[in-house]
């Protein structure tokens, strides 16, 4: 009990105690998730690996990067946050602006495609080093990557069930087409080395890629009105795939001005939840 003299006193000391928060300390907030990068090589190709530290689901993310990514570790950071709360692996192969095509590119190589690549060397590295294997891979890309996770995962969906893409370039003939007009003109002209013909390129598009009965089963792919480049392609394919009946999400509205940002975190649960499913399937 306080007199009533020493009143002001009291109430003036708990106030000091609670301005220093001696009394009533603030929480301190959880850790972020923690998980472990590095570079690995694979077939004498450089790949950047994360591996999470502590919680860990079973299964791997495959990421095929952008040609305009920079590297090596070509992630946003809302991405690398999401994977790192994901709990999955996550494996990105850099192939310089291959375009991740089961056609010989130069640049990136005089015998084995970059697709070939992908499906045989890269995989088989996830399975030797890691013991994962499909279906627990899933495919995810932005840009040049993008259409690739969609386009190998239409034409392999067996081995690559999960799908998911970032402002994919899914119409790339329209690039080779306006190179000329293009600032990235330079990631395009793999393109014509490969094609040498804007028709040759366009029938191997990723739209023309789907099968009416075999289809991977987890499609996920978002685009912003904003991405004059890109935006129709993934418009039209979101088309086909609804007047086929196949099931996939598809985020077309506006994203806000940096898709990969604003997505990233939506990108990574539809892949967990996708491989999640994945793993029930086979139980």
């Amino acid at each position: 009990m306080v007199d009533d003299e020493d009143y002001p006193g009291f109430i003036r000391r708990v106030t000091d105690a609670l301005s220093h928060e001696t009394i009533f300390p603030m929480a301190t907030p959880p850790p972020e998730p923690q998980g472990c990068w590095s570079t690995i090589d694979v077939a004498g190709r450089a790949c950047d690996l994360y591996e999470p530290i502590g919680v860990r689901r079973h299964g791997a993310i495959l990421y095929l990067h952008d040609a305009a990514e920079p590297l090596p570790l070509p992630f946003s950071h809302d991405l690398r946050a999401a994977v790192a709360a994901s709990g999955l692996l996550l494996l990105a192969p850099r192939t310089g602006p291959s375009w991740w095509l089961d056609r010989v590119m130069p640049r990136f190589d005089r015998m084995v495609t970059p697709e070939r690549f992908v499906l045989e060397q890269v995989r088989s590295a996830l399975e030797r080093r890691f013991d994962i294997r499909p279906p627990a891979i899933a495919l995810l890309g932005s840009g040049m990557g993008g259409q690739g996770a969609l386009r190998i995962s239409y034409r392999h969906p067996a081995a690559f069930p999960v799908a998911a893409a970032i402002a994919p370039a899914i119409d790339f003939h329209q690039a080779m087409r306006e190179i000329d007009l293009r600032d990235d003109a330079a990631s395009i002209e793999p393109l014509w080395e490969s094609y040498g013909d804007v028709e040759r390129a366009r029938q191997d598009t990723a739209i023309l890629h789907v099968h009416p009965l075999n289809w991977p089963r987890h499609q996920w792919f978002a685009s912003d009105p904003s991405d004059r480049d890109w935006h129709d392609g993934a418009v039209r394919l979101d088309s086909k795939l609804r007047a086929l009946g196949i099931p996939h999400t598809a985020l077309l509205s506006s994203c806000g001005p940096d898709v990969g940002t604003s997505v990233a975190a939506a990108a990574i649960s539809f892949v967990v939840a996708a491989l999640e499913q994945e793993s029930r399937r086979l139980a």
